[in-house]
C-alpha cells in the first residue's frame, strides 16, 4: 500500500467521524451496524431496533436511536 492512498483516506474516516459526532449524519439501519458513543461500542440489533452496548462498569445497555443521537456518535473509536 503507498503512503499517498492511506493520507487520502484519511480525511474521509475523519469527515465521517465528525458527520457522526455532531448528530449531522444519520444513524445505520443495517442490522449489526456499529457506532462509538464515549469510548463504547454499539451495535443495532434489527429485530428490536435499539442499540446495545456496555456502560462505564460493563453492564449491558440498550439506547433508542434518539438517545444515541443526543449522545453523541461516530463511525470510529476516535473522539
Amino acid at each position: 500500500m503507498s503512503t499517498r492512498t492511506e493520507t487520502e483516506s484519511e480525511p474521509a474516516k475523519h469527515r465521517a467521524a465528525r458527520a457522526g459526532a455532531t448528530g449531522a449524519g444519520t444513524l445505520p439501519t443495517a442490522p449489526c451496524s456499529v457506532v462509538w458513543s464515549k469510548g463504547h461500542a454499539y451495535v443495532l440489533e434489527g429485530f428490536r431496533a435499539r442499540w446495545v452496548g456496555v456502560d462505564d462498569r460493563g453492564r449491558p445497555q440498550a439506547l433508542t436511536g434518539d438517545e444515541l443521537q443526543r449522545r453523541g456518535w461516530s463511525r470510529t473509536r476516535a473522539h
